[in-house]
């Protein structure tokens, strides 16, 4: 076959193929079905907002807190201490461990602005995340274990930080103690009980305490 004919032949050939193509595109054979727009599983969503809910209240606890002792400074530290942001510490039965997270995170911001050192900052923010986690875990069903979780939080606090402020300011370990139990009790027992109990009884409280808990 001359070489005009086969090249011909092709044209045509490649023609006709073009030609079934266009065709079956055109009468939909060749479309694939529509993709449904993505939508996120019920699940998916409340995790989502779970966690923007915790991140945010984090937030709120450690620049209440910070903010509090930082006006405050005159009777926040030292060995007697009056710590009046302590009285957001029982809040963490309510909130839970995002709020010791943000209250541990507020102490830890606040000692650097002390300036008592190292051992104030980090033993500070640690004491109270240890206070929050206890309480969280006593407080959590009736006003009578609410009110033993505030203690646990004064003797928490008042065990590490009146330690460590005895070994700072060269005192005995007894003074130490008492000048940080004394302040705790005003703080944590008197006026953080009672606004763990004002909100504890609002719609903030109830919308975040569990059902199954009754007062």
């Amino acid at each position: 076959m001359p070489a005009s004919m086969c090249y011909k032949t092709s044209l045509y050939r490649n023609a006709f193929i073009n030609a079934l193509l266009r065709n079956s595109m055109s009468a939909g054979e060749w479309d694939l079905p529509p993709v449904p727009p993505y939508k996120p599983r019920c699940r998916e969503v409340k995790i989502l907002k779970s966690k923007s809910r915790q991140i945010s209240v984090t937030a709120i606890f450690a620049a209440l807190y910070a903010v509090g002792v930082v006006l405050l400074a005159p009777i926040s530290f030292g060995v007697y201490q009056v710590r009046v942001a302590d009285a957001l510490l029982p809040l963490s039965i309510i909130f839970g461990m995002s709020a010791a997270a943000g209250l541990s995170l507020g102490c830890l911001i606040a000692n650097i602005y002390g300036g008592l050192g190292i051992t104030d900052i980090i033993g500070g923010a640690l004491a109270n995340f240890l206070a929050c986690s206890i309480a969280y875990r006593i407080g959590r069903n009736g006003v009578i274990r609410r009110f033993l979780g505030c203690l646990a939080e004064s003797i928490t606090i008042t065990v590490i930080v009146g330690g460590y402020l005895s070994l700072i300011f060269e005192v005995p370990i007894e003074i130490g103690l008492l000048g940080v139990f004394i302040g705790s009790i005003v703080a944590i027992n008197v006026l953080g009980f009672a606004l763990l109990e004002i909100l504890y009884r609002s719609p903030i409280g109830k919308n975040w305490v569990k059902p199954k808990t009754t007062t």
